[in-house]
């Protein structure tokens, strides 16, 4: 790791060295004190040359190796679920290293260790065959759960959290599991106008309690901010969610970047990502935050008389099955369906119509807050681009030029072979125009979406319907928005989703 930007990290940097020196003998603790004195080239070379040598492989050698990687899947990779053979996820336990964590992580260099076949748990039917333990070797327990999805689980020794090892997002369970998700989403839409009108009459109710839930509530609708679940004591990471904000989260704003009633939010969310969004809001929702506030120190909570549960409960009591992370899939979905039909137009080339989709996916990674660090490569691969732009740019120029000659030659001589030649010209500017105007459009869609981490909401918060009726319908090939594992995933989508398919 030795060339990410993580090992240039203060905190990564102490977190390591503090657990490398757990591992380390009593007489090499006595010799390496500093990490600032140690050089670890030698071992990096090693690696950078194995991942080399790799590269270079002849083709039998590869051959070879995916030989062996099938076996493997063939052994490991499916399980019989309701007497169907269904493929199963990642099999693969994932070896020691360091954690890198997202954002600013606390615990970023600390020592993932081994996991052992001790540490996990097998689930699998009474009457199955229970697979092998490596030799000498047992599995901490194998149980069976009817009532789960998992086949194994072990505890991971950094944040303490459960793994697991689960269906293939392809299988038939996980697809009805999305469809009923994106079912309920869809089934908000006729509840949606009458909580809104109820949570706005609640902003003035007596009860503080219900007045919290109100303002909660309109903050998780409007900015798609998550519940935020209590964390287990002891836990590192200061990560909240809209339920437990803390008054030094929120800042207000009597005006603001022109507008009234604004509201500054600036906190650590899921995964470390920090949210910060300042929002105009309506005037009963300022007056109530002046009032949640009020004689509160900075680490109060904001909202007091509030709990996740008790919000996840009123939520059922308005619709069955809904709770506030329902809220955040349909407005996501919604969000896209509308964007791609304000930003969409027929008339465009497939390249254009592709940054429009990725531009209207933007929207909703932004209303998630789904960011990423932009790639240590973006500069090399924007330079490439750019290179590949001005090249194309002078092979335009050069048949723009050949077209004028082949239109004089053909007025001179007006003959069948001039002619020919002319329309063959006058290709191949319009190949090469409509090659840099893709180029250009990528060159685009790269620099707007550098910091934009697009393939969170896709897999997880948008209806796959929207996109593939909007596939449809533009007549976009569904292979330039989904991968071949992601269509395999929607596969229940690809098979329901008509043109006119609306959220």
């Amino acid at each position: 790791m030795l060339d990410h930007e993580y090992t240039t990290k203060e905190v990564f940097r102490k977190n390591f060295f503090n657990d490398w020196r757990k591992e380390m003998a009593v007489e090499e603790r006595e010799v390496i004190k500093s990490l600032d004195k140690c050089d670890f080239t030698e071992i990096h070379r090693y690696f950078v040359d194995k991942a080399a040598a790799r590269k270079v492989l002849s083709r039998e050698e590869k051959q070879k190796l995916k030989e062996e990687a099938e076996k493997l899947q063939q052994e490991f990779g499916y399980c019989i679920l309701d007497g169907h053979q269904e493929k199963i996820g990642n099999f693969k336990i994932e070896p020691p290293g360091l954690f890198r964590g997202r954002g600013d992580h606390p615990k970023m260099g600390m020592l993932k260790r081994r996991i052992t076949p001790e540490d996990v748990v097998i689930n699998c039917s009474r009457d199955s065959k229970i697979p092998e333990p490596p030799a000498g070797h047992q599995w901490k327990e194998v149980r069976s759960d009817n009532t789960v999805t998992w086949l194994a689980a072990w505890t991971e020794s950094i944040q303490n959290s459960i793994k697991y090892i689960m269906l293939n997002p392809c299988s038939k369970l996980k697809g009805e599991t999305a469809w009923q998700k994106f079912e309920t989403a869809r089934r908000l839409r006729g509840f949606v106008d009458e909580i809104r009108s109820q949570y706005r009459a609640d902003w003035k109710s007596r009860e503080m309690k219900t007045r919290q839930r109100a303002v909660a509530l309109y903050f998780i609708d409007k900015l798609a901010l998550r519940a935020g679940n209590e964390k287990e004591d002891g836990e590192a990471a200061d990560t909240v969610g809209c339920c437990s904000l803390r008054v030094e989260h929120v800042q207000l704003h009597p005006e603001a970047d022109g507008c009234q009633h604004v509201v500054e939010f600036d906190f650590l969310g899921k995964d470390c990502i920090r949210y910060y969004n300042r929002v105009p809001v309506e005037k009963p929702v300022y007056k109530n935050l002046q009032l949640f506030m009020e004689n509160k120190d900075p680490r109060d909570d904001l909202f007091d008389r509030l709990t996740t549960t008790s919000l996840n409960k009123h939520l059922q009591e308005l619709m069955d099955g809904l709770t506030a992370k329902v809220f955040r899939t349909y407005n996501a979905s919604i969000t896209l369906q509308e964007q791609l039909r304000a930003l969409t137009r027929a008339e465009d080339s497939i390249a254009a119509k592709i940054l429009s989709y990725n531009r209207a996916n933007r929207v909703v990674a932004i209303l998630c807050n789904h960011q990423r660090a932009t790639p240590s490569t973006f500069e090399k691969s924007m330079q490439n681009l750019q290179t590949k732009i001005q090249a194309k740019k002078e092979q335009v120029a050069e048949a723009r030029a050949e077209l004028r000659r082949a239109r004089a030659e053909h007025k001179a001589q007006g003959d069948g072979k001039s002619r020919s030649v002319l329309e063959k010209k006058r290709r191949l500017l319009e190949k090469l125009q409509e090659q840099l105007a893709q180029l250009s459009v990528q060159a685009t869609d790269k620099e707007e979406n550098k910091q934009v981490a697009l393939g969170t909401s896709k897999l997880n918060y948008l209806d796959p319907r929207i996109s593939i009726a909007w596939c449809k319908r533009f007549r976009v090939p569904v292979e330039k928005i989904y991968s071949k594992t992601q269509r395999e995933r929607f596969a229940w989508a690809l098979a329901m989703a008509g043109e006119d398919f609306e959220f």
